[in-house]
């Protein structure tokens, strides 16, 4: 029985290198194939000889992801469902940026997390992606692209929790920012984002240089637990203390992303207090107003109530963005993925 080559990383690919009596040097030579070529078959590595070709094949296979459907929105945005080999569906967002696009990236089938205001985890978690899987979806999307060196940027704020697959993210991250025989995506341009699994929170900032970010959304317990359940685990202080402790690279900061639903933590007094819970951490804010869906709970404020939001921060010297998410239109913005063929 063969299996997929992407499976392998490059120890276990040096190991059955040396099992066969190959030398070293053909690792990397089969991985810048797999990960900066595209190849879709083994016979596309033409600089391998055809004996050994064919032992790649007889042993391996190149799985492939194929694109079950493609939507694409109003301003552009392209949102992928993939099937996968044991019929479960996972999606991923394209967003065209002005000079560059950017890949929003599932790492999970479902999720277990529960967050009231999300899609995505309303039939909870089914599986963990593989490394492979997570890594195929960039891989996919690359090779449907006429100019695939323009995708630059990857965000992990698909379908579930990253933090929650936290060995095969890892792996994936891994092949993505590897500049010898990986897809060479440099660490500033990921984006990591969690809910808040503080224990993993301390071994991503140990394992990789990508970028931080936080699900934080309200400014008390009780009001964050009501959000988001995984608060009852991890709290508000216990986690923002983790953020103050995160290695950052020079330069950089963690992200604070801030839903902001009408009513509900949409206040100056809010934001005040965001402020100053934020003040012993070395952190940006992203504002997203709510992305509304068919049965939800919750609503989006007003621009002005956003703008308010947002000053109030910036007077308090913040980095402070307001994130309006794309492809709201084909259900393909923050909060709204969820796999389903009937959408």
């Amino acid at each position: 029985m063969t299996i997929d080559i992407k499976t392998l990383n490059r120890d276990a690919l040096l190991r059955w290198l040396d099992s066969r009596g190959v030398r070293s040097f053909r690792a990397d030579q089969i991985l810048k194939w797999l990960y900066l070529r595209l190849a879709g078959s083994f016979d596309d590595m033409t600089d391998l000889r055809k004996d050994f070709r064919d032992l790649l094949a007889s042993e391996f296979t190149i799985s492939r992801m194929p694109v079950e459907r493609l939507l694409t929105a109003e301003d552009g945005t392209r949102k992928y469902l993939f099937r996968l080999e044991d019929q479960q569906t996972v999606e991923s967002v394209l967003i065209a940026e002005k000079n560059h696009y950017t890949l929003c990236v599932s790492s999970q089938v479902g999720c277990a997390q529960g967050c009231r205001f999300c899609v995505t985890g309303q039939n909870g978690l089914i599986r963990n992606l593989t490394s492979a899987e997570i890594v195929g979806q960039v891989l996919e999307i690359r090779k449907q692209m006429s100019r695939p060196e323009r995708l630059t940027n990857l965000v992990f704020m698909g379908m579930g929790e990253p933090l929650a697959n936290y060995r095969q993210l890892r792996a994936a991250l891994e092949i993505l920012t590897d500049c010898q025989w990986g897809m060479k995506f440099g660490s500033r341009r990921i984006t990591v984002s969690t809910a808040g699994v503080i224990p993993r929170i301390v071994d991503l900032g140990r394992d990789t240089q990508v970028n931080l970010a936080i699900s934080l959304n309200a400014v008390d317990d009780a009001q964050r637990t009501q959000l988001m359940p995984i608060n009852r685990t991890y709290p508000i202080a216990d986690l923002l203390e983790a953020c103050a402790r995160h290695p950052l690279p020079k330069g950089r900061k963690v992200t604070i992303e801030y839903i902001l639903f009408r009513d509900v933590n949409d206040s100056d007094a809010h934001a005040r207090k965001l402020a100053k819970l934020l003040a012993p951490v070395k952190a940006k804010i992203n504002l997203i107003p709510f992305n509304p869906y068919p049965g939800s709970a919750y609503q989006r404020p007003s621009e002005d109530r956003i703008r308010a939001f947002q000053s109030i921060l910036v007077n308090k010297y913040y980095t402070c963005v307001v994130r309006y998410s794309k492809g709201l239109d084909i259900m393909a913005a923050c909060g709204q993925l969820r796999a389903s063929r009937d959408q």
